[in-house]
C-alpha cells in the first residue's frame, strides 16, 4: 500500500523556501564582478570562467544528485547541497587566487546548485502532486525562484554597501545553511529508512529510454539555449550597463524587477502548461525572448529602457522551467524525474557555460559584447522552432517486473 502523501502546503512552502534562498543568492553574483576583480587586479574572463565553471558542474552533477535524490530522497541531497553551498560562499569571500576562486565559485556552488535546485525540487513534487495539478505545481515553485531573486538582489546589493563585498558574502554563506531545516518539509514518506519505492524500470532502462527519444533530445536542445541567454544576461548586464555610463542601482533595480516580472510569468507558464501545449508555449517564450532583446539592442539606452527590457525579459526569464520539467513526467512519467531532470539540466548548463564565458572573453579581446547578444538572439529563433516537433505524449511501455530499490 502507498504511504501517504505530502501536504501540499508544507511542500510547496518549504520547496518555494529552498528554491528561494538557492536561486535567488546566485541571480545577484552579477554584482560582485566589478569590486570583485578591481580589488584582486583580474581580468573580467577570470571572473566569468569561474561562473562558467559553476554552470558546468552544477549540470554535471546535477545528473548524480538526481540518481541519489531519486533513490534516498531529497532530505540528505539537500544538506549535503545547503553546506557545500555556504563552503563556497566563505570560499569566494576569501580567495586571493583566480584558481581558488574558481575552485570556490566554480565547482563547490555548482555542486551546490546541483543539490538544491529544481532537479530535486521537481522530482518530489512529481511524485507527490496529481499530475492534472504538476505542471502549475511545478510553476509555483518556479515562481519562488524568482521573486527569490527580486528579494535577495537588492538584499545582495545593500550587503555589499554596507559590510564590503567579501563581509556579504559571509553572510549569505550563513544565511543559506536554513536550506538544511526547510528539507525536513520535503522527506517523502515512501523514503523510509532510505529505502526506494518500487520502480518498474532501471537507471539504465529508464535511460536508454529517455535518449532513445527525439522528443527529449529535441527538449534538450532547446534548454541550451535557455542556458546561454539567462546566464549571460544576469552575470554580464551589469557591467555592460555601467560600460555604457548608468549606474550600479539601475543594474540591481533591472536584476530585481525580472525577478519580480518572472514570478507571473513562471507561475502563468505553469499554469498554461495544464491547457495548452507545452512544446508551443516553450517556442513562443524562446522567440519572444529573441525580439525583445533585439528592440533593447536597438534603442537608446536609459534607465526606461533597461526596466521596460527588465520588465519583459523577467516575463521570459524562467518561465521555461515549468514546462520542460513537466513535458519530462509527462512522458516517462516521475520514478526516474529528479535524473531525467538532471540529464535536460545538463544541457542548460552547458549553454550558461558558453553564455558567460563567451561573454567575458569576448569582451576582453573586442571590448564590447555585441557578438554575443547577437549570439543570444540567432539561438532563440533557433530554440523556438526545435522544440514545435515535441511530442507529449506519454510513452507506452510493456509490463516488466517491479524493481525495488532500482
Amino acid at each position: 500500500m502507498r504511504a501517504a502523501r505530502l501536504s501540499p502546503l508544507q511542500l510547496l512552502s518549504c520547496a518555494a523556501l529552498i528554491v528561494t534562498l538557492s536561486m535567488g543568492i546566485r541571480h545577484g553574483f552579477g554584482l560582485w564582478l566589478q569590486p570583485l576583480t578591481q580589488a584582486h587586479g583580474w581580468n573580467r574572463e577570470a571572473f566569468a570562467l569561474a561562473m562558467a565553471v559553476q554552470n558546468l558542474a552544477w549540470g554535471a552533477l546535477g545528473i548524480g544528485a538526481g540518481m541519489l535524490a531519486d533513490r534516498f530522497g531529497p532530505y540528505r541531497v539537500l544538506w549535503a547541497g545547503a553546506i557545500l553551498y555556504a563552503a563556497g560562499l566563505a570560499g569566494m569571500a576569501l580567495a586571493t587566487q583566480p584558481w581558488l576562486f574558481m575552485l570556490a565559485a566554480g565547482v563547490l556552488i555548482g555542486a551546490a546548485q546541483a543539490g538544491t535546485t529544481y532537479a530535486i525540487v521537481y522530482g518530489v513534487i512529481g511524485r507527490q502532486i496529481e499530475p492534472q495539478r504538476r505542471s502549475w505545481a511545478m510553476g509555483v515553485a518556479a515562481a519562488a525562484g524568482s521573486f527569490g531573486q527580486f528579494l535577495m538582489v537588492p538584499l545582495e546589493g545593500w550587503l555589499i554597501d554596507r559590510f564590503g563585498w567579501q563581509g556579504a558574502l559571509l553572510v549569505l554563506a550563513a544565511a543559506v545553511l536554513a536550506i538544511g531545516p526547510l528539507a525536513w518539509g520535503l522527506r517523502e514518506p515512501d523514503f523510509h529508512g532510505g529505502a526506494a519505492p518500487t520502480r518498474q524500470q532501471t537507471i539504465a532502462q529508464a535511460l536508454r529510454e529517455a535518449f532513445g527519444q527525439r522528443s527529449f533530445q529535441l527538449l534538450m536542445a532547446g534548454y541550451f539555449v535557455c542556458g546561454f541567454q539567462v546566464v549571460f544576461i544576469g552575470v554580464h548586464m551589469p557591467s555592460y550597463l555601467k560600460d555604457h555610463g548608468l549606474s550600479p542601482q539601475v543594474a540591481s533595480t533591472a536584476l530585481a524587477l525580472i525577478g519580480l516580472f518572472n514570478v507571473a510569468g513562471t507561475y502563468a507558464a505553469g499554469a498554461l502548461g495544464q491547457r495548452l501545449a507545452k512544446r508551443k508555449i516553450l517556442a513562443a517564450i524562446y522567440a519572444l525572448r529573441s525580439v525583445s532583446i533585439v528592440a533593447f539592442l536597438a534603442a537608446p539606452l536609459t534607465p526606461t529602457s533597461v526596466y521596460l527590457f527588465a520588465a519583459v525579459m523577467g516575463l521570459l526569464w524562467l518561465s521555461t522551467v515549468p514546462p520542460t520539467n513537466a513535458i519530462v513526467a509527462q512522458i516517462f512519467g516521475v520514478a526516474h524525474l529528479s535524473m531525467l531532470g538532471g540529464f535536460v539540466f545538463c544541457s542548460h548548463q552547458v549553454g550558461s557555460f558558453l553564455g558567460v564565458w563567451l561573454g567575458g572573453a569576448l569582451y576582453d579581446r573586442t571590448g564590447s559584447y555585441d557578438v554575443v547578444w547577437w549570439l543570444a538572439i540567432a539561438l532563440g529563433g533557433v530554440a523556438a522552432l526545435v522544440n514545435l516537433p515535441i511530442r507529449e505524449t506519454p510513452l507506452a511501455r510493456a509490463p516488466q517486473r517491479a524493481l525495488s530499490g532500482a
